[in-house]
């Protein structure tokens, strides 16, 4: 039984085996898909109490790989942004912009981009924030 929040509640005499796969089902089944719907805003908010919401793990490599995982085009399982494929990224206003994701220069729900910027100059495009990107496509002609 899960109590108002969806978090599962552990029978008395259970073992500790038991409280951590409780503990894992919330993580995969209420945390990261709250973390892949959520705004930036919210995300932003979660990552200052991380390590008490979701123990002791880095925000990059669950909440922010979490929260891109909304786009699979651009991540690597649940790795984070994947930098090898080149993407093509449509945001909400309709702009489109095309190039390869730079994790580094990506925190915290901003992406950039390295792709054209001009007639034969390549640069850094954006940063984007999550909010605004309606969708991530693989591009092989970034």
């Amino acid at each position: 039984m899960a109590d108002p929040i969806g978090t599962p509640s552990i029978a008395e005499g259970s073992t500790f085996a038991d409280l951590a796969a409780s503990r894992r089902a919330w993580i995969g089944g209420v945390l990261k898909p709250w973390a892949q719907r959520a705004r930036r805003d919210d995300l932003l908010l979660a990552e200052q109490e991380w390590t008490d919401i979701a123990g002791k793990v880095d925000p990059e490599k669950t909440l922010w790989a979490w929260a891109w995982g909304r786009f699979p085009a651009l991540v690597h399982g649940d790795h984070g942004i994947d930098e090898a494929s080149a993407v093509t990224i449509r945001l909400n206003d309709g702009r489109v912009f095309s190039g390869y994701p730079n994790g580094r220069k990506s925190p915290r729900g901003q992406l950039v981009l390295y792709g054209r910027i001009g007639p034969e100059t390549y640069g850094d495009l954006g940063p984007f924030s999550i909010d605004d990107v309606a969708s991530v496509e693989k591009d092989d002609e970034a």
